[in-house]
């Protein structure tokens, strides 16, 4: 199965660059459906005339990003260039810490084809 998601691009870019190998989600009703060997397309915000393929390789459920961040290094997670709270900051942009608690998070094992 192919999904597809929107990224900022300096997390597109992450991904590219090889640095972000964990995307990280919401485990919303739309994620719970991703399997370890789906596809997943990735388009780059704003315009999303630009997106590559990855191949899901890995699951990692996690009750709040803050968990999740405690068992991986920012290096897998995003980037050197940006701080766990950083990160943390920007994912909470789009779900919020009810949103977590309800739903948990999900750390998405990845590698680019």
């Amino acid at each position: 199965m192919e999904y597809e998601m929107k990224l900022q691009p300096n997390h597109y870019n992450f991904i590219l660059n090889g640095t972000k190998r964990i995307e990280i989600r919401l485990n919303d009703e739309k994620r719970q459906q991703i399997k370890i060997g789906s596809t997943i397309k990735f388009l780059k915000e704003p315009e999303l005339n630009e997106s590559f393929k990855a191949k899901v390789v890995g699951l990692l459920r996690y009750n709040t990003f803050e968990d999740m961040f405690k068992d991986f290094d920012i290096s897998i997670l995003s980037d050197k260039s940006m701080t766990k709270d950083e990160l943390i900051n920007d994912l909470e942009q789009f779900y919020s810490k009810e949103k977590q608690n309800k739903y948990g998070v999900l750390g998405i094992r990845i590698e680019l084809i």
